[in-house]
């Protein structure tokens, strides 16, 4: 028997001063049976760091081909390809073919992803953002993960400040510097 997707809803009230992005968010987030709680809340974050009109989350997880993240304009045409975790530099080359900005949120070790796409052909290359998320951040909002979440966040010089009831947890999202192709 297939194991099938847990429904997590996570209502954040979003302030976002680098952006001047302030939103209270519902979101109904499906976390795939081989997915991480680690990657699910990074997702959830990455979600909010980008939130903007025409954004959704895709089947990324269960769909191989498609991003975590989409971004698209009012005719269906990509405005962003927002991943999650490491991606190999097939998936970024084809990605960034596709769509004119291409972000990577990274819940992991970030050399690991450097070192994998070290030297390898990406369809502009030096435009890709990625981005290390905090991992002692992650581990915290993991273990105060529940299937209903509240919290607030405040985005503030790519420093998230994430509130849960009286808790406040912090962490830095470092933008990361693509390796140069030999």
């Amino acid at each position: 028997m297939a194991l099938t997707a847990t429904i997590y809803t996570f209502d954040v009230n979003l302030a976002d001063t680098d952006r001047g992005v302030y939103e209270a968010l519902s979101l109904r987030v499906a976390c795939h049976p081989s997915e991480t709680e680690e990657s699910l809340v990074t997702r959830v974050l990455a979600y909010c760091l980008e939130y903007r009109d025409g954004i959704e989350f895709s089947g990324g997880v269960s769909d191989g081909s498609d991003p975590a993240i989409a971004i698209r304009d009012l005719s269906g045409g990509w405005l962003a390809w927002i991943d999650v975790g490491y991606p190999d530099a097939a998936r970024l080359h084809r990605a960034a073919k596709l769509a004119p900005r291409v972000a990577v949120y990274i819940h992991k070790d970030p050399a690991i992803l450097l070192r994998q796409l070290a030297g390898e052909r990406i369809f502009r290359a030096e435009e890709l953002e990625l981005y290390a998320m905090d991992r002692e951040l992650l581990a915290g909002l993991v273990t105060r993960l529940e299937r209903r979440v509240r919290f607030d966040l405040t985005v503030t010089e790519r420093h998230l400040y994430v509130t849960i009831g009286t808790e406040t947890l912090d962490g830095e999202v470092r933008r990361l510097t693509m390796p140069a192709a030999t």
